[in-house]
């Protein structure tokens, strides 16, 4: 790759953190780069590096490598040449350094499933631009005084789905759960409505076919996911037009309406931002979730004080009365565990 290498940055629990793209500091030619394997022609070691593994581990492909080449080694990942860096310091000083010695995005096979607007690809001011918008829209969104109780009523609700059930996989539950928030809260979608539907099934090939082999052949899962998000971004955009022909006295005031009303963005970045939203909140917050749910299962003194510090809170509360931000203030040890 022309003027750089692709850095994987990599830490316990997480496969895939970052990945960066070095700006001046490597020549063409990659002179001086650690130990490692290139892997096969054109594959490189793509395919081993996507091998699933337990999220409490950090993957046989990382394990093996660590081991045979140290922290930092070379490979080839999704095309390009790449330096995979397990080294806490180096990983470190790469984040200090973002946007004066790295830039962070991600290969560019990538690109044509995130979408060329996503903030996970643009660099430089436009990424300022849209993260600091984000950063706002998402402020004023949680601002809003029935934001705690909506995802208070989902979690309630979620949870009488399972009396009476044997067995319980808290993981498809726990995506299951954040799905159903975003998309309320974003969209103003409720689970049980055809769009919901459709936008779901979409989105799990958008996200099988994200983290994949990048071969655009058609069956392929990142062709499945090119045009997942083709339609997602299709019926995203309906949305939009219908809010527009909305009176905005009936408009609902979610996160979309917030999005509309800001006349710096353009429809193309809208959409590319409530992608980012469902991507960011779908994967990371629900496996997050299912992780403390199992680190506190084999904690079970942990467990103990994070339930008397929530009974504590709800003993104060009247019945049926719902949490509030100030509530979620007085949990230190739940913040601090969790």
């Amino acid at each position: 790759m022309a003027g750089g290498v692709w850095f994987v940055l990599s830490a316990p629990f997480l496969v895939l953190v970052f990945i960066l793209t070095a700006t001046p500091l490597f020549s063409k030619k990659l002179r001086n780069t650690p130990h490692g394997s290139m892997g096969w022609p054109f594959l490189g070691e793509t395919l081993s590096f996507l091998r699933p593994h337990n999220s409490i581990t950090i993957g046989s492909f990382l394990e093996d490598h660590c081991s045979r080449y140290g922290k930092i080694f070379k490979s080839h990942l999704f095309g390009c040449p790449t330096i995979v860096s397990c080294d806490q310091e180096l990983n470190s000083f790469i984040l200090q350094n973002e946007e004066r010695l790295f830039q962070c995005s991600y290969p560019k096979p990538i690109h044509g499933v995130l979408g060329r607007l996503s903030m996970l690809v643009v660099v430089g001011d436009t990424h300022k631009r849209l993260r600091s918008l984000a950063l706002n829209l998402v402020h004023t969104w949680k601002s809003k005084s029935d934001y705690l109780q909506d995802i208070e009523e989902h979690a309630i609700s979620l949870m009488e789905t399972w009396r009476g059930r044997d067995e319980i996989v808290f993981s498809h539950e726990a995506r299951k759960f954040t799905f159903n928030v975003i998309v309320k809260q974003i969209l103003s979608l409720k689970p049980d409505e055809p769009q919901t539907a459709m936008i779901l099934e979409d989105f799990l090939t958008f996200m099988r076919g994200l983290v994949s082999f990048p071969l655009y052949i058609p069956g392929t899962p990142y062709a499945k996911a090119v045009k997942a998000r083709s339609r997602i971004s299709c019926n995203v955009k309906q949305i939009v037009e219908g809010r527009r022909e909305v009176s905005k006295d009936n408009s609902t005031g979610d996160f979309l309406d917030i999005l509309i009303s800001n006349s710096s963005l353009c429809d193309e970045e809208r959409v590319s931002l409530v992608l980012d939203l469902l991507l960011g909140g779908y994967e990371t917050t629900s496996m997050l979730m299912a992780m403390a749910a199992y680190f506190l299962g084999h904690s079970p003194s942990a467990l103990e004080q994070l339930k008397a510090e929530h009974l504590a809170i709800r003993s104060k509360k009247h019945e049926g009365e719902n949490l509030n931000w100030e509530d979620y203030k007085q949990m230190e040890f739940t913040q601090n565990s969790i």
